[in-house]
C-alpha cells in the first residue's frame, strides 16, 4: 500500500477522505481506495456546507499533528470526499508523525 502522503520542499500533501456528519470528529486510520492509492480516513462532526466540514477537518489535523492551524489548509477536493490537504513543516516530521497517527 503507498502512503498516503506525497513529501514537498516546504511539508506534506496528505491525502484524506473524509466523511461529514458523524457523530464525533476523529481520524480512522489509513485504508486503500480501489484504484490502489491509500489515503487517511477522517470523519467529522460539520456539515458539507459553506466549507465547514473542509475547516473542520483542518483543525482535526493540526491538533493531531501538533501544528498550528495556519498550517493546514485543504488545497484540492473541496467539494468531494476525496481530499489533499497541504501541511507546512519540516517534511519528514510530518511524515514521521502522519505514520504514527496511522499506526504505520
Amino acid at each position: 500500500m503507498s502512503a498516503p502522503f506525497r513529501l514537498r520542499d516546504d511539508g506534506v500533501d496528505l491525502f484524506v477522505r473524509l466523511t461529514p456528519k458523524a457523530a464525533l470528529d476523529r481520524l480512522e486510520g489509513v485504508e486503500a481506495s480501489a484504484d490502489g492509492r491509500s489515503h487517511f480516513k477522517a470523519r467529522v462532526r460539520a456539515v458539507p456546507e459553506n466549507g465547514a466540514a473542509n475547516h473542520a477537518l483542518e483543525k482535526l489535523l493540526a491538533k493531531a499533528l501538533g501544528v498550528p492551524g495556519s498550517a493546514v489548509s485543504v488545497v484540492a477536493g473541496g467539494s468531494s470526499r476525496l481530499k489533499t490537504v497541504r501541511i507546512s513543516g519540516d517534511p519528514a516530521m510530518l511524515a514521521k508523525s502522519i505514520e504514527a497517527l496511522s499506526g504505520g
